[in-house]
């Protein structure tokens, strides 16, 4: 059998897909794994914000697309890039085992967050996390930054950045831990949806690819990641707006954290919910209603420009 997985073409993206070719091919040596490459909106467009590029999926809907024209035969995400809903025909159901959730502080200098200099320079391409910092120091430049993470890394030394803040699955996926200043653990600083989790996206009627994917799922990080996943598809959200949120199992229960931020940081609704295991979707949804009602629901008409 011949599997092909459609996978961006950043270091990281071919680190990930690389990891599940091995995993394949390690548990099925009848089967052959290559990967295409291919170009998403988002690789595409690196001179502006993600939240100025608009709309939803950049950086999966050229992927989705090779999936139903059943030119590739999976995708490996990062989840943290993926829109709540998927394209009809398609089905994200296996969550190999969630490395660390947290974002990391990176400086050449400061040890931590509140020892950086007032007025500090910190890059970040994302509003939430960008929102968060400006709660907790109003006083930071933010500076806004895309490209991959060794990109991000090179943009802290030659642009005079005093830190950067970057998913920390990232760094250990791509074997640069020990560029780790600091982890911002989620009680401090909740990370996105999905952060840190790989989705394997296939077609809802191929049994066969279904059949040998399913010993890559990882029950403790499939059931988290559907109740965030939930909370984000209630709140409707997408790259314009800062949005967090973080589950995690405590024996039969999870505990499901979110947030929703003005993109000043001047308020920050947060709320934690917690409820069965057996029932993720449900608590994901439960926990948007509570936070729409605590006043995120006009934070967020105000940023998708809804308010008459």
């Amino acid at each position: 059998m011949h599997l092909r997985i459609g996978t961006r073409g950043s270091k990281l993206a071919l680190a990930q897909s690389e990891w599940v070719k091995r995993k394949i091919e390690r548990r099925h040596p009848d089967t052959r794994v290559s990967l295409v490459k291919i170009k998403t909106k988002g690789d595409k467009i690196l001179d502006s914000p993600l939240s100025k590029i608009g709309g939803k999926g950049l950086f999966v809907k050229e992927i989705e697309d090779a999936l139903l024209r059943k030119n590739v035969d999976l995708a490996v995400h990062s989840m943290k890039d993926v829109p709540a809903e998927t394209p009809e025909g398609l089905d994200i159901s296996v969550f190999p085992e969630r490395e660390d959730p947290c974002d990391a502080f990176v400086s050449l200098d400061y040890p931590s967050l509140t020892e950086l200099p007032r007025g500090a320079s910190v890059g970040t391409g994302s509003l939430r996390r960008s929102a968060q910092l400006l709660s907790m120091r109003p006083d930071l430049d933010i500076v806004a930054l895309r490209g991959n993470v060794d990109t991000r890394l090179r943009k802290l030394e030659e642009e005079g950045l005093h830190a950067v803040v970057l998913a920390a699955a990232g760094l250990r996926r791509l074997g640069l831990s020990h560029r780790i200043t600091m982890t911002l653990s989620p009680e401090i600083f909740l990370p996105a949806i999905g952060q840190g989790a790989l989705g394997l996206e296939l077609r809802t009627d191929d049994e066969k690819v279904r059949e040998r994917l399913d010993f890559l799922n990882h029950e403790d990080t499939a059931t988290p990641v559907r109740a965030e996943r939930a909370l984000l598809m209630t709140l409707e959200g997408g790259c314009q707006v800062p949005i967090g949120g973080f589950g995690r199992l405590e024996g039969r229960d999870i505990i499901l954290e979110g947030l929703v931020a003005e993109l000043d940081g001047s308020r920050v609704i947060r709320h934690r919910i917690t409820g069965e295991r057996e029932h993720p979707e449900e608590l994901g949804r439960a926990l948007a209603e509570r936070l729409l009602g605590s006043g995120a629901d006009r934070i967020l008409e105000r940023i998708y420009g809804k308010e008459k």
